[in-house]
C-alpha cells in the first residue's frame, strides 16, 4: 500500500517503514505526527482519489531527527551595473518514517489549540511599542546646531558682498587708467591667446571690449584684475596679453 500524502507543502509518494526527508517539523525529535491530507491511497490494482483530500485517510510517521540540507549557492548579477549579490543557503530538514497508512477512519487532528497562544501575544507586542515612542521625542538639541550653520553662512555671504564691493572700485581704478570703451566699438577679444568665450564675456561684464584697453594695461592694472574670480594670474601678471594686444592693433590699422 502507498499513499500520496502533502507534507509542510510538498506531496510525496510514501509507503510504510519509508524514510522521507521533508521541509523543518514543529514536531520534536522522537514524537509521532499524523497528516490529515492524503491525495491518494494505493493498494495493488486499487485506488482510492480524493476530491482533493479523502475523507478519514491518515498517515502517521515518527519524527527521527532536525537537520539541514546541502549547500545551495545563489548568486545575482546585472550586467553593466556593478551589482554582484552571492549568498549560501542551507534548507532546514527534518526526517521522518512513515509508521502507518489509514485509510480510513481515522480522527483528524485538532488544529484549534494551535490559534490560541497568538492571541494571547498580541498585546505583549503593543506594550514594547510604547516606550519606543517615548524614547523618540528626547531629541531636542538638533534645531540649535542648524542656527548656528545658518548664522555662519550669513557671516561668510556678507564677507563676500564686502569683497565684491572691493573689486568693484578696483575695477574703476583700472578703467581710468586704460579708459572706456563702448560695447558698439567691442572687438574680438578671442583673438589673443588664452582668451576664450568665457574669459572675454567676464572683461566685457568689467567693461572691456577693445584691444586698446588691452595694450594700456599696467603692471597695477594686471594685479587687480588677477584678484578677480575667473581670471587666470599668469597670463595677465606677464605682459603675453598687453603684447598680442598691440600686434592685433597694429594689424587692424
Amino acid at each position: 500500500m502507498y499513499a500520496i500524502v502533502e507534507i509542510a507543502g510538498q506531496q510525496f509518494k510514501v509507503e510504510k517503514d519509508q524514510k522521507v526527508f521533508v521541509h523543518r517539523l514543529a514536531t520534536e525529535e522522537g514524537k509521532t505526527v499524523s497528516f490529515d491530507n492524503v491525495l491518494l491511497i494505493g493498494d495493488g490494482d486499487k485506488f482510492t482519489l480524493g476530491a482533493p483530500a479523502i475523507d478519514g485517510a491518515q498517515v502517521g510517521a515518527k519524527v527521527l531527527s532536525h537537520l539541514k540540507g546541502d549547500k545551495v549557492i545563489v548568486f545575482k548579477k546585472k550586467r553593466r551595473k556593478g551589482y554582484r549579490v552571492k549568498n549560501g543557503h542551507r534548507q532546514a530538514l527534518t526526517e521522518i518514517i512513515i509508521e502507518s497508512i489509514v485509510a480510513s477512519g481515522a480522527t483528524k487532528a485538532d488544529k484549534t489549540v494551535k490559534a490560541k497562544p497568538a492571541k494571547a501575544e498580541k498585546p505583549a507586542k503593543a506594550e514594547k511599542a510604547a516606550p519606543v515612542k517615548e524614547a523618540k521625542k528626547v531629541e531636542p538639541k538638533k534645531p540649535a546646531k542648524k542656527e548656528v550653520e545658518v548664522s555662519e553662512n550669513l557671516i561668510t555671504r556678507a564677507e563676500h558682498r564686502a569683497e565684491d564691493a572691493n573689486v568693484e572700485i578696483n575695477i574703476e581704478k583700472v578703467l581710468n587708467s586704460i579708459g572706456t570703451a563702448l560695447k558698439a566699438d567691442a572687438d574680438d577679444l578671442k583673438l589673443i591667446n588664452g582668451i576664450g568665450p568665457v574669459y572675454e564675456e567676464k572683461l566685457n561684464e568689467l567693461g572691456i571690449y577693445t584691444f586698446e584697453q588691452i595694450s594700456k594695461l599696467k603692471a597695477a592694472d594686471r594685479e587687480e584684475l588677477s584678484a578677480i574670480d575667473g581670471i587666470t594670474r599668469e597670463k595677465i601678471e606677464t605682459e603675453e596679453w598687453v603684447k598680442q594686444a598691440k600686434a592685433l592693433l597694429k594689424d587692424k590699422k
